[in-house]
């Protein structure tokens, strides 16, 4: 079965019905004097994983940022889930950050942490409604936090805080779901598990997701195509149109070779890259 009908099994399972839950059309956006992209035209399909990748500073997670109506753009128009993005909150939309150690002082509880998905939004004193105790249950199971629910999660290690944070994200049964690097710093039983969750969620319940890594091998047989950002310009289609070193050669307008290595792939000669295709994000990222 290929990556479209992967795709058509998962609408058909009972995900999002009757649109699409991202459209971008001609979008640009600047920071300062410099073009990070511009007439990036995108679609996510009900089901459908798109991975973006490149360097530090293309513009990855402020794509992300300007999803979320964290960012304006400076063309173009972003719609999700059927409504135009004009300012941050919606709900029905799941965002994982990346993986990064909260403070070992940090007070809140396994549970607590997934539960701010469920009920963080709600001005006022935090009155439990009907339910709510079931949910946080049912997600703590869901990302196989049962054995650490109750501890602080300061106290957790990296992986396990990140189960919690797919775990929170997932509260509202997001119907698009965009992950900025959760993966990163990950060993690899965790980057193991948080990949199963979100793949899972969207073979489910038809999500589309939107997933910015810095290494495509731990995702790359589920993903049905890459958005490459470099250099200001961009490519997009299924992996085995992008990851090609006349094309990655070409964005960057550098020599760049896309090797494998058994099972991995492995991109040298990319600027700002490491030989194992880490591009580790900076603001701009």
């Amino acid at each position: 079965m290929d990556a479209g009908e992967h795709r058509s099994a998962r609408q058909g399972a009972g995900g999002v019905s009757g649109s699409n839950p991202l459209e971008i059309a001609g979008a640009a956006l600047r920071r300062g004097d410099r073009e990070l992209w511009s007439g990036l035209d995108l679609t996510v399909s009900p089901g459908e994983l798109i991975a973006v990748l490149g360097p530090s500073g293309s513009g990855k997670t402020t794509l992300l940022r300007a999803i979320l109506g964290l960012e304006r753009l400076s063309a173009g128009s972003i719609t999700a889930l059927g409504e135009p993005v004009q300012r941050p909150g919606n709900r029905r939309i799941g965002y994982i950050p990346q993986a990064r150690p909260l403070p070992r002082d940090t007070s809140l509880r396994g549970r607590d942490l997934i539960a701010l998905g469920v009920d963080g939004h709600r001005f006022g004193l935090p009155f439990p409604r009907r339910g709510d105790a079931a949910r946080v249950d049912a997600l703590v199971d869901a990302v196989g936090a049962r054995g650490f629910a109750d501890r602080p999660v300061g106290l957790l290690s990296g992986g396990e805080q990140q189960r919690l944070r797919t775990g929170q994200a997932l509260a509202d049964d997001p119907r698009l779901l965009l992950c900025d690097e959760p993966l990163t710093s990950l060993d690899l039983a965790n980057q193991q598990a948080v990949v199963g969750l979100i793949d899972r969620h969207r073979r489910e319940s038809g999500a589309g997701v939107l997933l910015v890594t810095h290494d495509i091998n731990p995702v790359l047989g589920l993903v049905d195509r890459i958005l490459y950002i470099a250099n200001g310009r961009f490519t997009l289609g299924a992996p085995d149109e992008v990851l090609r070193s006349d094309v990655l050669t070409d964005l960057y307008g550098a020599r760049v070779f896309v090797l494998r290595a058994g099972d991995r792939l492995v991109v040298v000669g990319a600027p700002d890259a490491e030989a194992s295709h880490h591009h580790h994000d900076e603001a701009a990222s």
